[in-house]
């Protein structure tokens, strides 16, 4: 069950982290956006784990923020990667 909720959090994290990261986020495949929502998920939950967050009760808010904001960092990093890999097969 842990596996399915992650990747089910990782596609939405991954949406969300693509919607408010800044600059050209199109040229990003679909599938590289979830797999940054993923990778978002587990890196917010170890930053905020390192950070001492231990999980409130209910929705713990602040570790799905922290997941969404690398989430949109990756979105950005993987999209720059892509743009440029896309751009050298156009100029071609």
């Amino acid at each position: 069950m842990e596996i399915i909720g992650v990747i089910v959090a990782g596609i939405i994290i991954g949406l969300l982290g693509k919607l408010i990261a800044p600059g050209d986020k199109d040229n990003i495949p679909i599938w590289l956006t979830i797999v940054c929502g993923i990778v978002g998920v587990l890196v917010g939950w170890f930053i905020y784990s390192a950070f001492g967050g231990n999980g409130s009760a209910g929705i713990d808010w602040t570790r799905w923020i922290v997941s969404i904001a690398c989430a949109a960092v990756l979105v950005m990093i993987a999209s720059t990667l892509t743009g440029r890999n896309t751009s050298k097969l156009s100029h071609h």
